[in-house]
């Protein structure tokens, strides 16, 4: 495999610290607004590379956090004249609500705020190291002429490009960046060495990725827009603190997502809330969207490119359901004609073809043909086969695709079966419980004895029925 990496621009091959391990960190959202579908492309795009590398065997850790404390979000809540916390648990909600939606599963969740002791200290660090100062105000900067390598990551060698934040007076270069910042009137804080303040934007990251995933990390992403300053700033304070290089292995990138080629903004008012979208088009659909073309690609919003993801989500649900049922009254093949092993060859070759994509640098638009040749064939030349194994051969393929897409899990993994279940069960405990109230007990006891053969024990207590299953 072959990943591309941003810090050398060039596709190396993939060797993480301690295989099967694979420690990945993203940068997650700041909450002062509605996810929109460019934050949905980054998330989407990093869960299918996590999902793909699980496929491969390795043991993927991920760990995404949730800037709960920032200017956007301080700004937002005087806007509107609401608390600070209740303006970022409001879009939190909303992110989380789109992560379920998009299939989408974290295995830490890390906020800001919950985790200012640690950052504190890491700051406490800097200091003694020598990579960061206090000001007279009690903020606390880095010191970026202590770092030499900075600039590599993000292409700026030039010193003139490293201006970030505001130029204050108190830092001794226009480029150092603020690791904890002293504390405003009417702002929130917390107690540090230095007096009241918050974190900067850049510490934050660098504090929870090594705390849940240690000092070495093999993947770190985010959006391309994140390379400077914010990547450029936690891989320098990261390598200054630990001492050791390099922090991350791999840094990885996603492109813009944009409208009519241009980059979503609210200048320009062509934002796009993922709820919307979702709402339209369904998150399936979306999701398949989102993953029609290479991570490294600008990928441009249009109808046309909804509408064939539409038809592309159609077609698999299709075939995955003629082949459960036709697998369902299928013999084991005992022997392959000719065209079957012709048709099995056309399966081997798309499959082949999918990994490959896939494994240069998880090219998602190159293997998104390969699932349209899947469904192809079936239509084609596969419907007509009576073979088992071939049949089987193209099921196994779903399953595969399936693991990275996730757009047919109530199908291949029975979670639609397992909800309507679960849904028909509650219904008769509603109707029994209903037979009760009305002193029908002969029914009411057949509905129990009934469920009971099914390895459906029921529960009753003064108020309430509840069931397990034996």
């Amino acid at each position: 495999m072959y990943v591309y990496n941003t810090l050398g621009r060039k596709l190396e091959h993939f060797s993480p610290a301690s295989p099967p391990f694979v420690g990945m960190y993203t940068c997650g959202p700041t909450p002062y607004d509605y996810t929109h579908i460019g934050h949905a492309r980054t998330f989407a795009s990093f869960d299918a590379i996590k999902r793909y590398l699980n496929l491969r065997g390795y043991s993927v850790y991920h760990v995404q956090n949730i800037t709960d404390i920032d200017d956007k979000i301080i700004n937002r809540a005087k806007e509107e004249g609401r608390d600070w916390r209740e303006v970022a648990e409001e879009y939190t909600k909303d992110y989380m609500e789109m992560l379920r939606a998009l299939s989408i599963r974290i295995d830490v969740h890390p906020r800001v705020t919950d985790h200012i002791a640690e950052i504190v200290e890491f700051v406490k660090g800097l200091i003694e190291k020598g990579h960061a100062y206090v000001a007279e105000s009690g903020s606390v900067y880095f010191d970026v002429d202590s770092f030499p390598d900075y600039g590599r990551l993000s292409g700026a060698l030039n010193k003139e490009a490293w201006r970030q934040e505001e130029h204050v007076k108190e830092k001794k270069n226009p480029y150092d960046f603020a690791l904890w910042k002293a504390a405003k009137p009417g702002e929130p804080s917390w107690e540090s060495p230095w007096g009241r303040g918050r974190p900067g934007w850049h510490i934050e990251c660098s504090v929870m990725s090594s705390k849940y995933l240690g000092s070495r990390i093999d993947i770190h992403g985010g959006g391309v827009d994140l390379v400077f300053p914010h990547h450029e700033n936690e891989r320098a304070q990261s390598e200054a603190y630990f001492g050791s290089r390099p922090w991350v292995r791999y840094w990885m990138h996603v492109s813009y997502l944009t409208i009519s080629g241009e980059k979503m903004s609210k200048s320009l008012g062509n934002i796009i809330p993922f709820r919307e979208a979702a709402k339209r088009w369904g998150p399936r659909v979306l999701r398949l969207w989102l993953l029609s073309s290479h991570y490294r690609s600008n990928l441009d919003y249009s109808e046309s490119g909804l509408e064939q993801a539409s038809r592309l989500y159609q077609r698999l649900r299709d075939v995955a359901e003629r082949l459960q049922r036709r697998l369902a009254t299928r013999e084991p093949s005992h022997y392959l004609k000719e065209g079957d092993m012709r048709l099995l060859q056309m399966l081997r070759a798309a499959h082949g073809a999918w990994h490959e994509s896939m494994s240069n640098d998880f090219n998602f638009g190159a293997a998104m043909s390969s699932v349209w040749e899947l469904t192809n064939l079936y239509y084609r030349e596969l419907e007509a086969s009576e073979s088992q194994a071939v049949l089987l051969y193209a099921y196994k393929m779903l399953e595969e695709f399936n693991r990275v897409y996730a757009v047919l899990d109530d199908i291949m993994l029975g979670e639609g079966s397992a909800r309507l279940e679960t849904e028909l069960i509650n219904l008769l405990v509603e109707v029994r419980s209903e037979l009760r109230a009305r002193k029908i007990y002969d029914l009411s006891d057949a509905i129990r004895e009934r469920l009971q053969r099914v390895g459906i024990r029921l529960l009753d207590y003064k108020d309430k029925t509840e069931w397990v299953r034996e």
